[in-house]
């Protein structure tokens, strides 16, 4: 079979790029060697948190921003909720890099940002409480974003345009000649003009296939749901949060549905010194 395009992970990245190429009119194949949403890549954990005053760096801030304009036109055009405005609370020492950029970041772009004392964050979120050098920097405007359900979006939007998606299909060769594009799977093959790899952590593998060799180093990262008070903690009344402190950088959601409060850890992490085939 031969395609215009073949993408290699059908995950949070390939669905979207297989929707927005099949919408422009190429003849698109995403290639998966699971089923997705799957709890075998990143966008494992039914949710994820979008923040516009980045306390990373005020870089980012224009791609979070065109980054919402396009969860929203997802969510109209399939008329699923896949964002939830719970606001995002940015907790850290006062004078620390992520608080001040966080704080640079809202100003230079115009963002809706409210700076406030340790007290006053607890006397707004009781379920938190701070030490005293700590401030807590609120965004009303953003919130969670349901990964998952945006991957079956972008899913069946991708199929509506054309696109064909094949899951269970583990990649075995890659090979390009003449500017063409050949993927053997384990009974079929296929060609195409381009390719494009977004296989997360298996990407360093599949890339070795043509001789590419990357500094990926792939970090297994876990999170946890916690029962929690669900008069204190429900996404109504509780908002997504980010915590740096001097033990690491945590974040969190409020309790969703009543599936309880989860938190995972931001830095550190495993690293996968091998990517098992399971």
């Amino acid at each position: 079979m031969n395609y215009d395009v073949i993408i290699i992970g059908a995950g949070s990245m390939g669905m979207a790029a297989g929707y927005f190429l099949s919408k422009s009119g190429k003849k698109t194949l995403l290639l998966d060697a699971f089923t997705p949403p799957h709890n075998k890549g990143s966008h494992h954990g039914e949710t994820r948190i979008i923040r516009y005053a980045y306390g990373e760096g005020e870089e980012y801030v224009p791609f979070v921003l065109r980054a919402q304009e396009l969860w929203n036109d997802l969510e109209r055009a399939t008329g699923k909720q896949l964002f939830l405005q719970t606001g995002v609370l940015n907790v850290g020492e006062e004078h620390s890099d992520f608080i001040q950029n966080t704080i640079s970041s809202a100003k230079k772009y115009s963002l809706p940002l409210h700076i406030l004392p340790s007290i006053e964050v607890h006397n707004r979120w009781p379920g938190i409480t701070l030490p005293n050098n700590f401030i807590g920097c609120f965004e009303p405007t953003s919130g969670v974003l349901k990964c998952e359900e945006s991957i079956k979006a972008y899913q069946e939007l991708a199929e509506l345009n054309g696109a064909t998606i094949l899951t269970n299909s583990r990649v075995k060769d890659i090979s390009i000649k003449d500017d063409r594009v050949t993927i053997k799977t384990d009974n079929q093959t296929f060609y195409s003009d381009a390719l494009a790899v977004s296989a997360g952590a298996w990407s360093g593998s599949l890339l070795s296939m043509l001789d590419v060799e990357l500094p990926l180093s792939p970090v297994r990262k876990t999170f946890a749901w916690f029962h929690a008070d669900e008069k204190i903690y429900n996404q109504e009344h509780f908002p997504a949060f980010t915590f740096e402190t001097p033990n690491g950088q945590y974040y969190g959601f409020p309790s969703i549905d009543g599936a309880g409060l989860k938190v995972g850890r931001h830095d550190g992490g495993d690293q996968i010194h091998q990517i098992k085939e399971i």
